[in-house]
């Protein structure tokens, strides 16, 4: 009776019937072991809103992924550990960031955020960036579902395909929920370690909007043996610089964003991959699907199409990171430290976090510009030949910022920058020719009107 459908006629029931007996606790697999596969902590707390979640995506009525998941598992994961802002740090900060901006005025020639630069604890940081995050791997995170239950189908045995032929939608909420979840942590531990909004490169928050993590300034300073108000002058100056960039250029972050997007959107996944583990599946050991997906197992090696796409993406980094490496360089040579923060920041950044490594592979993408040294020197460079204004004014449009050629060779840049005005035309003279006569004998008209003493009429007082 079993293998028959229910009376109301839907077979998918009966599936839906069996994940809600294992939602409930009665199955043979063990929820602390999914929990774990979900990249989750095992203790009875996480496995009871892994749970929830899971229930959570069996009721939606949607065929999208619920990135609320995400939000939520950061926001508790940041929390954990994490610090109120005091306002102690708030006025001492707001006397940082006064100096920063003072400093960067002198540096650059583009102008003050209109959001005034902000403080946020982790958990603030999670909930604010994790839209972004959710919209870099929605692409991925679509594919591997949709992979997975396409597998899962091919893979079940004969007499359950009529329960999974109706329940696409289902196993698609599921995967996409567990996938949701898996980013939320990797968000949560990124909250550990970013110092500001733009420590990553891109623009987790909405434009021109510049925000510090003062906890992890005060571990990022811990062991430089720098004075603590070097530290956050020297960080401030940064975060300011990169929201003062993306307020000019309007266009960069949607450049940006979409970028990675169409990247990610591209990425196929391995289905063989899948079919072995969907074969082989131990219900008892789900980690060895939450291991493939973490290590980027699932995603194929790289198209030459992709390659393309992802040099072009590393040169956009690598010009913005450059471009503020070199301004706050400049901007903050006041500092008797100054270097020694810069090459911290620069380790730091060439390494990454642990948890930014988990994002990579869970995206197949490295947000860590490969080429940043050599775009910083381009950027000093072109600073020393042309200056801070003609420098800054390269950001005004797509068309017109540097390329990864001139990265490669910044002396031919700087030719194009310095190159004085073509000589004229015949065409050119003719047309300057016309113009100087039509602006004479406007002229003549002026002089015409006025007079002898070279007033205007209208000019003098009415007769009484």
């Amino acid at each position: 009776m079993s293998d028959q459908p229910r009376d109301d006629g839907q077979p998918e029931d009966e599936f839906r019937d069996m994940l809600r007996a294992f939602l409930s606790g009665n199955s043979d697999i063990d929820p602390s072991r999914l929990a774990s596969a979900a990249g989750l902590p095992s203790d009875p707390a996480a496995v009871s809103n892994l749970m929830q979640q899971l229930q959570n995506a069996m009721q939606a009525s949607g065929d999208g992924i619920d990135w609320t998941a995400a939000e939520r598992q950061a926001v508790e994961l940041a929390g954990q550990g994490g610090t109120s802002v005091t306002d102690q740090a708030r006025a001492q900060y707001d006397q940082v960031l006064h100096v920063s901006s003072l400093w960067l005025d002198e540096a650059t020639s583009l102008g003050d955020s209109a959001h005034a630069p902000g403080l946020m604890t982790r958990a603030e940081w999670a909930k604010a960036t994790t839209p972004v995050w959710s919209q870099l791997a929605e692409p991925v995170a679509s594919s591997i579902s949709d992979a997975l239950t396409s597998v899962l189908q091919e893979q079940a045995p004969e007499e359950m395909s009529g329960m999974l032929a109706g329940a696409s939608q289902l196993m698609r909420n599921l995967g996409g929920t567990l996938f949701a979840m898996q980013l939320g942590q990797i968000i949560g531990r990124l909250s550990r370690e970013v110092v500001s909004g733009g420590d990553v490169g891109i623009p987790l928050l909405d434009e021109g909007r510049a925000v510090l993590v003062p906890q992890n300034i005060a571990e990022f300073g811990e062991g430089l043996d720098i004075p603590d108000d070097q530290v956050q002058l020297y960080l401030a100056v940064r975060e300011l610089a990169h929201a003062r960039l993306f307020r000019h250029a309007r266009w960069l972050r949607l450049h940006l964003i979409s970028s990675i997007r169409d990247f990610a959107r591209g990425i196929s996944i391995d289905t063989s991959r899948l079919e072995e583990l969907a074969a082989g599946f131990d219900p008892q050991n789900p980690e060895e699907l939450r291991d493939a997906m973490a290590s980027g197992a699932l995603i194929p090696p790289r198209t030459e199409q992709q390659e393309h796409a992802l040099a072009r993406i590393e040169t956009t980094l690598a010009l913005i990171e450059g471009w503020v490496d070199v301004v706050t360089a400049n901007a903050s040579s006041r500092l008797p430290t100054w270097n020694a923060v810069a090459e911290t920041v620069r380790r730091r950044r060439a390494t990454g976090g642990p948890a930014e490594s988990a994002f990579g592979a869970l995206i197949g993408l490295e947000l860590r510009p490969r080429r940043l040294r050599e775009a910083a020197a381009m950027w000093q460079q072109v600073t020393d030949a042309v200056g801070v204004e003609q420098r800054d004014a390269l950001w005004s449009h797509p068309d017109v910022m540097p390329t990864g050629e001139d990265v490669d060779d910044p002396a031919a840049l700087i030719a194009r920058l310095t190159a004085g005005a073509p000589e004229p035309d015949e065409m050119d003279q003719a047309l300057e020719e016309l113009l100087r006569a039509e602006e004479k004998s406007g002229d003549a008209e002026g002089d015409d009107a006025k007079g002898d003493d070279g007033s205007d009429p209208g000019d003098q007082p009415p007769v009484v």
